[in-house]
């Protein structure tokens, strides 16, 4: 058993089964144990994300930053905060690139890297530390409380939020808990935990088919309320897989989207190996819009990633996809890379960029 396995063990057999959400949340999050407080000791080990494919990931989404300082008449400080920042690779991506070709927005940036785990904060900092040493940057434990002006954004966040796993069985929604037996995690459906849980699919208007398997993302929901209401005047945007909660709870996923990712293979064993693989359910979109309204946040942009870096590079028709002396077999290699984030088959359509804004009366871009 890893040790993280013992004490959930320990925790079941003491006082009976727990939601899935707890199970997930402690295999993700435990601060000593939990798959994502641990160092990046390898990269790419289980999967890889946007970030690693190229560098203009973050440089078209720096282009994207630049425009909202603009749209919000160029505050003297632009707080730009990166939730789940890991090891600071994205953050290098968007402060190198402000720093050599934005560089008025670069002296009003205030870059935050909020990221949970106290060793890959350390790592953040090394990695970054010129960019700290010039005012630039700050690396965090938690969201600021008062975001005055800025951005508020995550690539692959919401999808690692933990999640409630429900099943309707004969017309009632039932609820997917975390039990043991002989030293075995098992599943035990039981009452819904929460009424909240039933709210979240009423509000939606979502009813789930006989036998269907679905999430609840209830801290998603929790998330994005307190986001919004934390930023006073600014931007949140949201990269990552999902669906409109029309197209998440139809028919096509009656086992719901839950996954195990663990050397870059996909199971439904969420049980094995607690805190040594990673947990990932798709995010409901129409979930984040919804509760988003509830402090404020107005969906400016729904759109896929494709068309989203598209809109970005297009306008000088990716220049920002090359750096300076690089041959002809190197550029051919970038562009290939491009491919990777933006064609249908690859990421452009798996994932989604949801834009939401707050305080910019009617100036909706």
């Amino acid at each position: 058993m890893t040790p993280l396995e013992e004490l959930l063990a320990e925790r079941i057999r003491r006082y009976g089964p727990i939601p899935f959400a707890d199970f997930m949340r402690e295999c993700l999050y435990h601060p000593v144990h939990g798959y994502y407080s641990k160092a990046e000791s390898q990269r790419f080990a289980d999967y890889y994300t946007s970030v690693d494919v190229h560098p203009i990931f973050g440089r078209l989404l720096a282009r994207k930053f630049g425009q909202m300082w603009e749209q919000l008449d160029r505050p003297t400080e632009f707080l730009l905060v990166e939730v789940g920042a890991g090891v600071g690779r994205l953050a290098g991506h968007v402060l190198d690139f402000c720093k050599a070709r934005l560089p008025e927005f670069y002296w009003a940036l205030r870059y935050v890297a909020v990221e949970r785990s106290a060793s890959r904060r350390e790592q953040a900092a090394s990695r970054l530390e010129r960019h700290a040493t010039a005012g630039r940057l700050r690396i965090a434990a938690e969201i600021a409380a008062q975001i005055p002006a800025g951005c508020i954004f995550s690539n692959e966040l919401i999808d690692a939020l933990a999640v409630h796993r429900m099943v309707m069985r004969e017309g009632v929604l039932q609820e997917i808990c975390v039990g043991c037996d002989n030293e075995e995690f098992v599943d035990v459906v039981a009452t819904v935990s929460t009424c909240a849980i039933n709210e979240y699919f009423a509000t939606q208007g979502i009813t789930l088919y006989e036998g269907q398997h679905a999430e609840a993302g209830l801290e998603a929901c929790d998330w994005i309320t307190e986001i919004g209401r934390r930023i006073a005047r600014g931007f949140v945007l949201t990269v990552d897989y999902g669906h409109r909660a029309a197209e998440l709870f139809d028919e096509r996923h009656m086992r719901g989207t839950l996954l195990a990712y663990r050397e870059h293979c996909v199971s439904e064993d969420f049980y094995a190996s607690p805190g040594e693989q990673d947990l990932t359910a798709h995010v409901n979109f129409t979930a984040l819009e919804t509760w988003g309204r509830r402090s404020g946040l107005e969906t400016a942009t729904l759109t896929s990633q494709t068309a989203f870096l598209l809109a970005l590079g297009e306008a000088n028709e990716f220049a920002d996809l090359y750096d300076p002396g690089q041959n002809e077999a190197e550029q051919i290699r970038a562009r290939l890379q491009l491919k990777t984030l933006i064609h249908p088959e690859g990421m452009g359509e798996r994932f989604q960029v949801l834009l939401q804004r707050k305080g910019l009366g009617g100036r909706l871009r």
